[in-house]
């Protein structure tokens, strides 16, 4: 798949490596660099393969907490609870989009120098421009609102704070972000490596305890049929599917890849594009582990005791210690959920930051931006714990997904444009195979959420 994302080098006459003011396709030239503050502060120098590796390793990883945060959790025991192993494969078929796309990102922003939405900005006339900045900003929200929730019911399952304070209390890793970024993005990217950590190593006791079917699994990673055939299990399925890819990991992704110090040269650009992917690559491998055993944990101790319509993290909370007869097995679930609610709101602090400068070049001061958009996400969440109490609050959470699932394609389709178009992207431009699978897949997520967004519609105003 790496070399897929990265064209042969033309051997005949290799082109001279332009520079970074000279015009390459886009509408205008100059630009004020991704995230300015960390904007090349990565040294990725190293005398071995591995410690080049190293190196570049971290990006990836903030981008795969957007695929276990708490919006993909209700999806995951779902489909456990009620259909067992079955959806597995969806999953897997999810974390396979997510490194195409995500690859695609990394290289846009290593090659062009531009991220997502600075790339946008200077392709798009400003209308369009200003439009797609609007609804990305709307996803943002979206999603922190599932990040708020998410954390929010953490804190009330483990120290029984009530949710308009534990939502309240979310708001403060604004201060945590600014002041890792002081420090220094690997400061921050460690944390985030150490907080997924926890939650894989949480779901490693779950799993050790449940004890599931190992060839119940193995059938699950294989596709079925009846997930076509049967309405139920479709639904669901494209729920998990909409849940997954994530559309501001794409600008973040091509953003936080330029924090890395590598040479301006074709050779140097073809080294980061290939170390960045094997970044995502292994960082999505984690997060696939952790997709695929929420949902077993939720097939091995729901399904298999006949409580099939178990769907809200509160529900699985109550009644993991009691059917595994293991004490602390709640804890433990619990816990990793607000490890991952924490987790998301950090990478979206960093997302927000790259929307707004590179669509719209506002430079506010990156703690009044957090807030801005943090009190979006806080309000409506906020109320509806307020008046509605827990059952409002997952109500809200499956919302969220589809807001998330309306704007996704708005990010997809220019970013498999970008990448293609040789203008702009010069020999690294994608391959036949790589465009085609890209567009396949663009065309894939969009037909499945908008079918996914009708039938919410029908079931709410039915």
């Amino acid at each position: 798949m790496a070399d897929a994302l990265i064209p042969l080098r033309n051997t005949e006459t290799p082109a001279p490596a332009e520079p970074p003011h000279q015009e390459d396709g886009w509408r205008r030239a100059r630009l004020a660099p991704s995230l300015a503050e960390v904007h090349r502060s990565v040294e990725v120098q190293g005398a071995t393969w591995f410690r080049k590796l190293l190196a570049f390793a971290g990006p990836g990883y903030l981008v795969a907490v957007g695929y276990m945060d708490p919006g993909n959790w209700a999806t995951d025991l779902a489909g456990g609870s009620r259909f067992g192993y079955t959806l597995l494969s969806v999953i897997l078929l999810s974390n396979l989009m997510a490194v195409l796309l995500q690859g695609l990102a990394s290289k846009l922003g290593i090659v062009t120098g531009r991220d997502l939405a600075q790339a946008c900005r200077d392709h798009y006339p400003p209308r369009i421009a200003f439009t797609l900045w609007v609804l990305c900003e709307v996803a943002i929200a979206a999603c922190d609102l599932a990040e708020v929730i998410g954390s929010a019911i953490a804190l009330n399952l483990l120290f029984a704070i009530p949710l308009p304070w534990g939502i309240a209390l979310t708001a403060l890793d604004v201060l945590v972000v600014l002041y890792l970024q002081h420090k220094g993005f690997r400061l921050l990217e460690a944390l985030v490596i150490a907080l997924v950590l926890v939650v894989g190593g949480c779901f490693l006791f779950e799993l050790a305890i449940a004890r599931p079917a190992l060839g119940a699994i193995a059938r699950g990673f294989v596709p079925s049929a009846e997930i076509v055939t049967n309405p139920e299990m479709l639904y669901l399925a494209i729920g998990i599917l909409g849940a997954t890819v994530m559309p501001h990991n794409l600008y973040l992704h091509s953003s936080i890849v330029q924090t890395r110090k590598y040479a301006e040269s074709a050779e140097g650009k073809r080294e980061a594009v290939r170390f960045a992917f094997l970044d995502s690559t292994i960082a999505l491998s984690l997060a696939l582990f952790i997709n695929a055993a929420i949902l077993i944990v939720a097939a091995a101790t729901f399904h298999r005791t006949g409580n099939t319509q178990v769907a809200e993290i509160q529900d699985a909370y109550q009644l993991l210690t009691p059917l595994l007869g293991v004490s602390g097995a709640s804890t433990v679930f619990a816990l990793a959920l607000l490890a991952s609610g924490q987790n998301s709101t950090l990478t979206g602090t960093l997302a927000g930051q790259i929307v707004m400068e590179g669509f719209i070049d506002l430079r506010i001061r990156p703690w009044l931006r957090r807030l801005l958009t943090r009190a979006i996400a806080i309000v409506p969440a906020a109320a509806v714990a307020i008046l509605y109490g827990a059952s409002g609050t997952a109500k809200l959470l499956v919302f969220s997904q589809v807001i998330l699932s309306l704007q996704l394609s708005f990010a997809v389709f220019p970013l498999v444009r970008f990448t293609s178009d040789r203008a702009k992207m010069g020999e690294f431009v994608n391959a036949p195979a790589t465009r085609l699978a890209a567009y396949a897949v663009a065309a894939l997520i969009a037909g499945l959420n908008a079918w996914l967004l009708v039938q919410t519609v029908r079931e709410w105003l039915g």
